[in-house]
């Protein structure tokens, strides 16, 4: 069995984060390559070395004296170093990084500088080979990662070092320059070298102990998800759940690997697994129906009325959105009525157009009124096992309905994991509350 583990900032922010790292990579013998970020925070006041980094460059482009944050990043690895009683001469190759920066040195090499010195000293502290991304990870001139290349590389570098480290975030052009990935790329790192050497699980590993069933911002201490499929995670992301972004899973998605979501500070803690799907239901799974609930707030409801609007309303509905499509407004759902139909889409999107698009739009010949409602929320209930389950919607509708939560919209996704309702703002988390009272806490 082979398992390739990316560990995150929060889990190399100093010497003893690193102890821990070390710990749960001896623990199993198939944990054979490390993916590694820059140090995260240690407190909350604190810097992430990547913010320093991308700092130092702004001094550089200004004329600034970065001295003192480049000290302030000695520092956090001298202390990594010492801690973890490593004999590299992280000093030099510090001093030798930065005694060749200047105004021409790109923003990206300097930005993955982090992750580089990060994963020198991990490679020494696990006895593993340390591989530099820029030695396999290939970009092509368009910004686009050639799988191909990319893929042979790192194989024959696993083949030829059997356990390896390697840094996340960055890669190489064709002519040797290096290459960031967004923010956050560290995962999309993990997620190609676990694809591209078979592994048989990807294992993420981060400050939390996996995914939560609703944000712990407004649920007190709420459950993990055990397990979850890739259709439900695009679900609860695209409605602001603090989960893995699709990108970022992509590449072991389409090769059916096994994502394993866990805490570098809980490592006994299962954490939550991924995949395209499950052949099985466990019990809990089955007695809750749902996955997870996930919501955003400041949407906004356009409703458009015309009496005994019949066949008309299908052209109507175009002529609508085609104003909307002027107007850059992305729609989010299109609740219908006999003679009615409604758009919702965010508020902030049209915020210095309000009174231009609603004249627009009351200007229709064929519309006999159209109408503003603000301060609009949505909520989404998502769960594989609701598309079997008779009386959802219901105990929804009597959830909210018993608690004077007025429901202004509701859509269901076709293919019935997924039910979205639209309250107001103000009950957003009440709401929220309510349904992971009624469905998840059992």
């Amino acid at each position: 069995m082979l398992k390739v583990l990316k560990f995150g900032g929060s889990s190399l922010a100093d010497s003893s984060q690193f102890a821990k790292v070390k710990r749960i990579v001896e623990s199993d013998d198939a944990r054979e390559v490390v993916i590694v970020s820059a140090p995260g925070k240690r407190t909350k006041e604190d810097n992430k070395i990547t913010d320093l980094l991308y700092l130092i460059h702004a001094h550089i482009k200004y004329g600034v004296s970065y001295d003192g944050v480049l000290s302030m990043i000695k520092d956090r690895f001298i202390e990594i170093k010492e801690g973890c009683g490593l004999n590299i001469d992280i000093e030099s190759i510090l001093d030798d990084t930065f005694s060749k920066v200047n105004k021409k040195t790109s923003v990206d090499f300097l930005a993955s500088r982090g992750e580089y010195f990060s994963a020198r000293l991990m490679a020494e502290y696990l006895g593993y080979e340390f591989v530099d991304a820029v030695d396999w990870l290939s970009f092509d001139f368009n910004g686009k990662v050639n799988a191909e290349k990319s893929e042979e590389k790192l194989r024959a570098l696993k083949s030829k070092y059997g356990r390896i480290v390697t840094p996340g975030f960055y890669g190489a052009m064709a002519n040797g320059n290096v290459r960031v990935f967004p923010r956050g790329g560290s995962d999309i790192t993990g997620a190609l070298a676990a694809a591209y050497l078979g592994a048989d699980v990807y294992e993420n590993w981060t400050d939390v102990s996996g995914i939560l069933m609703v944000d712990p911002r407004i649920v007190k201490d709420p459950k993990t998800i055990a397990r979850v499929t890739y259709d439900e995670l695009r679900e609860l992301s695209y409605m602001g759940a603090s989960v893995l972004h699709e990108d970022t899973v992509f590449p072991v998605r389409i090769r059916d690997i096994p994502v394993n979501i866990r805490n570098t500070n809980d490592p006994d803690d299962p954490g939550t697994i991924i995949r395209e799907h499950f052949d099985d239901e466990l019990e809990e799974e089955t007695e809750r129906f749902i996955t997870g609930i996930a919501g955003k707030r400041n949407f906004s409801i356009i409703s458009i009325y015309k009496s005994r609007i019949g066949e008309e309303k299908l052209g109507l509905l175009r002529e609508v959105l085609e104003v909307f499509a002027d107007y850059e407004v992305p729609v989010e759902q299109i609740p219908s009525g006999v003679d009615s139909f409604s758009v919702v889409f965010p508020s902030e999107s049209i915020r210095n157009r309000k009174e231009e698009l609603m004249h627009e739009l009351s200007e229709f010949e064929s519309i006999d009124n159209c109408t503003l409602t603000e301060g609009i929320s949505l909520i989404a209930i998502v769960g594989r096992q609701m598309a079997y389950r008779t009386g959802i919607s219901g105990k929804i509708f009597k959830t909210l309905g018993e608690n004077k939560i007025n429901i202004r919209t509701i859509e269901q996704g076709a293919d019935e994991i997924n039910i979205m309702v639209g309250v107001y703002d103000d009950d957003f988390e009440k709401a929220i509350r309510l349904l992971y009272e009624s469905f998840a806490k059992k």
